[in-house]
């Protein structure tokens, strides 16, 4: 299938090269990459993105202006529930108790009884997210995809991004463009953003949707894009750039991450740990993977047996990539800065701790029987796609009758190390190991 997959970006590269860019910008304020053909709609190109590169100057009046919209609690239908509803700023702008309450390990959304389809991420780092691309290493046989907002990548940028919560029905519901214009007039929020002074918004968000929603969106990414949406102010960060010393089973735990016998967690999971600079370090490469955790059962749509989360492909389709379900059950591999703050894990929300996060990589292929409680390993990926699922990565290629990777007390010294990721003004929010 690969083999195929080969050929077909092959072919999509020969023909989308006509019309490719020379080159493309793939975060705010980085120099340009050189592309070297269009794989649909989006470019390859010829050079690993490094998000050192990236230099930010958000306007500090939209920076402002965002900030207050983050808290907005008029922005949803009904009102009540703001972009810091689900990304709290006391727990490094991720999902809290009171968002996961009574819920499916998903944040609750502005109706009663409605709970967002997936997980929400962190926001902090967020400005590091390349827009969508593909890239081939020297060593790789193909080209991958990289980078996009949203656990599928369906957002090219921030700005874009902002339209995900505030129009999904499960989220803050505003139906489209042309109904939170008319609450927003009705609710006065309107003409406060029009009076503001700040551009883009003025006269045009009275009266033009996309106008508004281009305007929130500018504001949104301007304060994602802020200095102190990056901290970078972990016990780890310390480590880089002071090698103030971790304690034993934290330096255990930074061992087994980069060890690729063992937790091969630094695979996908970027670090430079001889680098000063920790943007360099910021735990993931962008990439995706299809890693087949178990189907949350309490979220509303897995109610029904034949509703799967496609994940990446159906972005793959939309930019019509060739072959878009080779790409179903991929998701964007998550940066795991303040990890050890959440409170439900994976993109469903399905595990409750992080010690469990750490235990399913290393026992998912010797001990199905213990994360996919219906007995069909990789029950949450539609059976054509399942032929997706990584199998070959360790510890996900480990067989039934072999040892699992990582011991007890290497996946204790490995959620040890997750620790020193929180950055300073979230550690008294911790959970307890």
């Amino acid at each position: 299938m690969r083999s195929l997959l080969t050929g077909l970006l092959a072919l999509s590269v020969s023909l989308g090269a006509l019309a490719a860019p020379d080159s493309v910008v793939l975060v705010s304020g980085g120099g340009a990459q050189k592309v070297l053909a269009a794989i649909g709609r989006s470019p390859l190109v010829a050079a690993k993105y490094d998000a050192t590169s990236a230099r930010f100057a958000p306007d500090p009046a939209l920076v402002a202006l965002g900030r207050r919209l983050f808290v907005e609690p008029r922005l949803s239908e009904p009102a009540g529930a703001s972009c810091a509803s689900c990304h709290d700023p006391a727990r490094a702008f991720m999902p809290g108790p009171q968002a996961l309450a009574g819920g499916p390990g998903t944040p609750r959304g502005s109706r009663a009884g409605q709970f967002s389809l997936r997980n929400a991420p962190s926001l902090l780092y967020v400005r590091y997210v390349p827009r969508r691309h593909f890239y081939q290493d020297d060593d790789a046989p193909y080209p991958s995809p990289f980078g996009g907002l949203m656990a599928d990548g369906r957002a090219d940028t921030l700005a874009e991004q902002a339209r995900g919560p505030l129009f999904d029905p499960h989220e803050m519901n505003n139906g489209n463009p042309r109904q939170l214009l008319q609450r927003l007039r009705r609710n006065g929020l309107a003409q406060s953003l029009a009076d503001s002074g700040v551009a883009p918004f003025g006269p045009a968000v009275l009266r033009d949707p996309e106008a508004l929603v281009q305007a929130l969106g500018a504001a949104f990414e301007a304060y994602l894009q802020s200095d102190e949406m990056a901290p970078f102010s972990s016990r780890f960060d310390a480590y880089l750039r002071d090698r103030k010393p971790l304690s034993p089973p934290e330096m255990r735990g930074l061992a087994l991450f980069k060890n690729p016998d063992k937790g091969n967690c630094a695979s996908c999971h970027a670090l430079s740990d001889t680098a000063s600079r920790p943007e360099r370090s910021l735990f993931t490469d962008f990439g995706y993977d299809a890693i087949a955790v178990p189907r949350n059962r309490a979220l509303a749509p897995n109610r029904q047996p034949g509703h799967f989360d496609e994940g990446l492909c159906a972005t793959a389709r939309a930019q019509h990539w060739p072959e878009p379900q080779q790409w179903c059950a991929y998701l964007r591999t998550p940066g795991l800065r303040n990890v050890a703050l959440r409170q439900s894990f994976m993109h469903n929300g399905v595990l409750h701790s992080l010690r469990d996060a750490v235990a399913f990589y290393n026992t998912r292929s010797i001990k199905p029987g213990e994360w996919y409680a219906s007995g069909s390993v990789f029950e949450d990926v539609a059976r054509a796609h399942r032929g997706n699922v990584n199998v070959n990565s360790p510890p996900l290629n480990r067989r039934p009758d072999q040892p699992p990777a990582l011991s007890e007390q290497d996946i204790d010294d490995l959620v040890a190390f997750l620790r020193t990721l929180t950055d300073a003004a979230y550690v008294a929010a911790m959970p307890p190991p």
